[in-house]
């Protein structure tokens, strides 16, 4: 096994520097950010999440008909729906590289398994933890966030675009989705590492400084109304139901791909499919770096990036030992 994905406890680390996209280069790179819109925001896992969200709205999905009254029934269905899809993904991966280890250390950030054994942890247990906050708060807030979306939808106070009167307008909001989660992830991130927040709310996730698939929504639950506030662009713009189910997924099931813990997922012998974020995997280690994501490179202009280079650690310890000595 090659040093890239070898088994130390400091884990695996990519050899090339985490980039700004293409998308943001001047001068422009046009083939270079379509082929970064193909491949690196939407190949594999952004697809997938499309896909699926268009499968939820035909087959999972109450009619819209039903949703005009708010009512525990149809709204039940949505939670059942979210948790049940949210298990598939993160409890997959989990059972795949955690319990099954099919790919032992190769890939993994960090080289320690997670926490059995550790009183900061609900039942002493990092995994049950995480899936007692992602299951009972984060699902329940998500869908609460959705139902009530669908509801203004189904009322008319929002209206509802279908996809043959808009088809372009909605395949951008479709790709939108994407860069506005990120972007909003990066605004409320910041609110949650004001202090009083952090203490109150936010610590609670950074307990996981080795994180797994069920680390992805694990948080307080009033960081679980920040965070899928994300769902408030779409009482304001109108869309199809498609976007705004894929705006949950995006920001409900999509993080348990990105704390994986391991950057990529080997299935078979030559199979190398992309997984954990390694931009992210540096803020739950290092804390004081990379808020947001790279869709929308926030932390580029104020400083907070680390692109995982040797540098970038050595300039992070540099500022920390200078605010110590001021």
């Amino acid at each position: 096994m090659s040093a890239a994905v070898s088994h130390t406890r400091d884990g695996y680390r990519p050899t090339d520097p985490i980039a700004v996209p293409p998308l943001y280069a001047w001068p422009p790179r046009p083939l270079a950010t379509l082929r970064w819109l193909a491949t690196g925001l939407l190949f594999p896992w952004g697809l997938a999440f499309i896909a699926l969200a268009v499968l939820a709205w035909r087959y999972l999905t109450p009619e819209l008909a039903r949703m005009v009254t708010l009512e525990p029934g149809w709204m039940a269905l949505i939670w059942l729906r979210n948790t049940a899809l949210l298990t598939l993904v993160a409890g997959g991966l989990h059972w795949w590289l955690y319990i099954r280890r099919s790919q032992d250390r190769a890939y993994k950030f960090d080289g320690r398994w997670l926490a059995t054994d550790n009183r900061k942890f609900l039942f002493r247990n990092q995994v049950k933890d995480n899936l007692f906050w992602s299951l009972i708060s984060g699902c329940t807030v998500w869908s609460l966030y959705e139902c009530l979306t669908l509801w203004a939808y189904a009322n008319g106070f929002v209206a509802l675009i279908e996809w043959h009167e808009a088809p372009v307008y909605l395949g951008l909001m479709t790709l939108a989705v994407f860069f506005w989660s990120t972007l909003h992830f990066y605004l409320n991130h910041r609110l949650l590492h004001w202090p009083p927040l952090y203490r109150l709310a936010h610590a609670l996730h950074h307990r996981n400084v080795n994180i797994g698939p069920w680390t992805g929504i694990s948080m307080h639950p009033l960081e679980h109304l920040i965070y899928f506030s994300v769902f408030l662009l779409w009482w304001v713009v109108p869309v199809h139901p498609v976007i705004v189910i894929l705006s949950g997924f995006y920001q409900g099931i999509s993080p348990a791909v990105s704390h994986s813990g391991f950057g990529k997922v080997l299935i078979g012998e030559r199979a190398r499919v992309s997984a954990g974020d390694h931009f992210h995997q540096l803020h739950h280690q290092c804390f004081e770096v990379n808020y947001g994501n790279t869709p929308t490179p926030v932390d580029k202009l104020f400083g907070t990036w680390h692109d995982g280079t040797r540098e970038a650690h050595a300039a992070l310890k540099h500022r920390r030992r200078a605010r110590q000595l001021g």
